[in-house]
């Protein structure tokens, strides 16, 4: 045999093969897995140099070599998960963008403002991973009220739908979201038991940004324990009944409260088989849609939004970077300024807002430049005292003080008290609960000499 073809047989004997779904290679070249459903084959799109082909493997060198997964993997054969069969022209965005939303309209019964966003949304899950931080799409309502048709709708037009829906157990996603790394689509009813709903938890908690995966033990052959870090990051579409009792959690969603209106009248009560045809169609044109801009995508600082928090601006600026329509982008900044009020309004209800509001109160006298933890304390017993269960006590004020609030206190004439150094903290803290940096008036002056003579 010819030495440079024997060489060659020997090459190939010692390649080793690794499944994949898509990758991006430091050379710019973007692979995605296709797969054909009428000819049950799978094979690799790949982009290079503004140009596609088909390949039925991608050799990483002379010894690594990915090929796409098996058109009988079981998610791929039960569409667990979707995929595109072949790149197609779309013409300009603003036609996908059209198509994307009237197939959206033709099947589900949403706000104006949600369908588009939600159409911005489909294309941002093409190229999220473009971005550090994303947010989350859901649909919140009771029963019979449009969440699940929204999920099988808008779900099978995202990069990689994986519908975790009517999944036996939780288990297997953090292995199929590290493995596939698509859009997790997910009808948080399903998972009813407490454990599960806890690992849901964990997937959206960590999954909004870049370098936050899942530790799971796992146990090898050896029995020796080895822990292992699943990737979750990624777009997700949820559906809820309720809230999530995690605030941090509920402010990386934008969501839409359905079922409060009747059904429009040319919404079909059942979906047609052809809604599979038409999502493959439009899946075809934003792998194009992919190739040609995922490389171009970048957060647009100049939409950061100064006045609202900086979690929101996290959640909110990427989608805002991909939308050219300056409605939508106004409802969208709208909205997260919504957001913003409501959250700093919920924050006025909790224990600190109350302390703050005494603080501000005991600063607005000179009689209290530096107001004590028993003055705080006092003030507290007499305004709130009767809306909590447990005694009131400084050593639970003050470490309310320095642990959720983060204020400094120091001891001065065998009292713990709050030095003027953290009056600039004060403000931003009265800004995030919502407090009104007011003077106080003649009453409250006089109520402040009444609980300062108590606490002294």
């Amino acid at each position: 045999m010819n030495p440079e073809i024997k060489n060659i047989v020997e090459q190939v004997k010692q390649q080793r093969e690794f499944p994949a779904v898509s990758a991006v290679l430091d050379n710019g070249t973007i692979l995605e897995m296709v797969y054909c459903p009428d000819e049950k084959s799978s094979a690799f799109a790949v982009w290079q140099g503004d140009q596609w082909r088909h390949e039925a493997g991608f050799n990483l060198s002379p010894l690594e070599r990915l090929v796409p997964y098996s058109p009988q993997n079981n998610l791929i054969r039960n569409q667990v998960i979707l995929l595109p069969s072949e790149p197609r022209e779309y013409g300009s965005e603003e036609q996908l963008l059209a198509d994307v939303q009237a197939f959206i309209h033709r099947y589900v019964d949403v706000s104006l403002t949600f369908e588009r966003l939600a159409s911005y949304y489909v294309l941002f899950t093409w190229v999220y991973d473009s971005f550090n931080e994303l947010p989350y799409l859901r649909l919140r309502g009771d029963f019979g009220s449009g969440k699940t048709r929204f999920l099988l709708t808008v779900g099978s037009l995202c990069y990689k739908p994986i519908f975790a829906s009517g999944a036996s157990t939780i288990s297997p996603l953090f292995r199929i979201l590290d493995a596939f790394r698509g859009t997790l689509i997910i009808d948080e009813g399903d998972f009813r038991f407490s454990d599960e709903r806890a690992e849901v938890v964990k997937i959206l908690n960590n999954g909004n940004a870049k370098g936050f995966p899942v530790l799971r033990s796992e146990v090898v052959g050896n029995k020796e324990i080895n822990p292992r870090a699943y990737a979750v990051f990624g777009p997700k579409i949820v559906a809820t009944r309720g809230f999530f009792e995690d605030r941090a959690l509920e402010s990386r969603f934008i969501t839409e409260e359905v079922g409060q209106l009747r059904l429009r009248e040319d919404i079909p009560i059942n979906l047609p088989s052809s809604y599979q045809e038409e999502a493959l169609h439009i899946r075809n044109k934003l792998l194009l849609f992919r190739f040609r801009n995922l490389h171009n995508r970048k957060i647009a600082e100049e939409l950061v939004d100064r006045s609202i928090e900086p979690r929101l601006n996290q959640i909110f600026v990427p989608l805002l970077s991909i939308i050219e329509d300056p409605q939508t982008r106004g409802d969208l900044q709208d909205l997260a300024r919504r957001y913003n009020r409501e959250m700093i309004a919920d924050r006025g209800m909790d224990m600190e807002a109350q302390i703050l509001e005494i603080i501000r109160d005991l600063l607005a006298s000179p009689y209290a430049a530096r107001p004590s933890i028993k003055e705080i304390t006092s003030w507290f017993v007499d305004r709130h005292g009767e809306e909590y269960d447990r005694k009131v006590t400084a050593k639970w004020i003050g470490g309310i003080i320095r642990k959720k609030l983060q204020l400094k206190t120091q001891k001065s004439h065998g009292v713990f008290v709050i030095p003027p150094s953290e009056k600039p903290k004060l403000a931003r803290l009265y800004e995030k609960y919502g407090i009104e940096p007011e003077q106080a008036g003649a009453e409250e002056t006089e109520e402040l000499h009444y609980h300062t003579d108590r606490a002294n």
